[in-house]
């Protein structure tokens, strides 16, 4: 069985599509600030003691805790 990989599985200039979410509470907030399936995110940097993480998407720098960005799925 295929692990589902996630945003943090990422490393800094990387990018994947968004496939969809693995939390629905978190899922309507993360929509609602650009994380949409089928939008491309990129993995920019980590805050020097790793948590949150900067991310860009929809056309802009997004700031995540890494427990939200552990439930966006990617392909």
């Amino acid at each position: 069985m295929k692990s589902v990989r996630s945003v943090v599985d990422l490393h800094p200039g990387e990018s994947a599509t968004i496939n969809g979410f693995m939390d629905d509470k978190l899922s309507l907030k993360l929509m609602e600030m650009g994380c949409l399936p089928g939008t491309r995110i990129q993995y920019n940097f980590a805050a020097p003691l790793g948590d949150p993480i900067c991310v860009s998407v929809s056309g802009y720098n997004l700031s995540l805790r890494l427990d939200e960005a552990i439930t966006i799925a990617i392909q």
